[in-house]
């Protein structure tokens, strides 16, 4: 995988074929080994898609604390209603700006 900035964006394909949306934010889990020294580690989680082509969120509507304001909640709801998050397990393929799922879209949970 090239890199978490390269996800955002890509069609995502279920396991039939079907067009499930494109990536408009990666979630990220902080490693929990303390062998890393100052530098703190994170790994992707999960994808949320959107058959919507809205506006990416990027994570700027959190701050560190995984908190967010009223305002960006209605705005995230609005854009993003029937969007559907994707764990990382799930996926099969990435590559040619396309990713590939391992299941069917109906078997994904939404938001």
């Amino acid at each position: 995988m090239a890199g978490v900035g390269d996800l955002i964006g890509q069609s995502v394909w279920d396991s039939e074929g079907v067009w499930v949306g494109q990536v408009v934010d990666v979630r990220m889990r902080k490693n929990r080994r303390a062998d890393f020294g100052m530098q703190q580690q994170f790994t992707v989680s999960g994808l949320v898609v959107s058959h919507r082509r809205a506006p990416v969120m990027l994570g700027r509507t959190r701050d560190p604390g995984n908190r967010t304001s009223w305002l960006f909640k209605l705005l995230s709801r609005t854009l993003y209603t029937g969007s559907s998050i994707v764990s990382w397990d799930a996926v099969a393929s990435t590559g040619n700006g396309e990713i590939t799922l391992r299941k069917p879209a109906k078997a994904l949970q939404r938001v």
